[in-house]
């Protein structure tokens, strides 16, 4: 482990490409607020998981585990965590792809009239694994700091929690993740990929554009030199449409 002090010792140029944590949406926002907003906009929260319910997920989770805790994002987690951690580096998680397979409906970056399109950690056993960034919790913040990130990937359904095993080039450890779950109607790994370019290029919520999420991803990739030919093609390929429709 590193001791107190730089948390991008390992990655120094990801220091100005990740969020602080005291200034991100998903650090202070209220679940029962942005509800009643979308429900005056119109969107449905019939969906939205109950705090009793993801407190019992978290604390169930948290039970199996002692010490500093690893999180491994792999989508909008890595610029934009917005928990407080005490270390990241790059990491790949074996047994696990990245895809374009969550379809957002629910007003994230997308609704049912044009949907978004975000990332999910699927199953993948034969395949190269996903490449990504994995933060170092320290032990006494564990429980403050999952508080956030359970209000946000549990927010409803669409993620199951669940330790993955991280390789990274300073050391290999379990980490905290949430990884696609198919019983929920907004994993759809059936998507075309002129589905996926449209849901890029048209989607957009409360969380901003789906262009703009994609975008995210590749200026990471780039910055950390992953080459990630999947992520290229849709961005370009969402672009030309974007541009084609006279959306930004």
């Amino acid at each position: 482990m590193v001791p107190q002090g730089d948390p991008f010792i390992h990655c120094p140029g990801l220091r100005d490409l990740i969020k602080e944590p005291g200034t991100s949406f998903f650090r202070n926002f209220d679940p029962a607020a942005l509800a009643r907003d979308l429900e005056a906009k119109g969107i449905p929260t019939d969906w939205w998981t109950s705090e009793a319910d993801r407190e019992a997920g978290r604390r169930a989770f948290l039970d199996q585990h002692v010490g500093d805790l690893w999180v491994f994002g792999y989508g909008s987690l890595m610029w934009d965590p917005g928990f407080h951690f005490e270390e990241v580096r790059r990491a790949t998680v074996s047994g696990y792809a990245r895809g374009f397979i969550l379809k957002d409906i629910h007003g994230g970056r997308g609704d049912r009239q044009r949907p978004g399109l975000m990332v999910a950690l699927d199953h993948d056993p034969d395949g190269p694994g996903c490449h990504g960034l994995a933060f170092r919790i320290a032990a006494e913040k564990v429980d403050e700091e999952t508080f956030h990130i359970w209000q946000r990937e549990r927010i409803g359904p669409a993620y199951t929690e669940a330790m993955v095993p991280a390789e990274t080039a300073q050391g290999a450890f379990q980490a905290a993740t949430f990884i696609a779950d198919h019983g929920s109607e907004l994993i759809d790994a059936a998507l075309t990929f002129e589905e996926q370019v449209e849901y890029s290029a048209t989607g957009e919520g409360f969380l901003g554009t789906s262009l703009d999420y994609i975008r995210g991803i590749a200026t990471h990739f780039a910055e950390m030199r992953i080459e990630d030919v999947e992520v290229a093609r849709l961005l370009a390929a969402a672009e030309a449409r974007a541009a084609k429709l006279g959306i930004g």
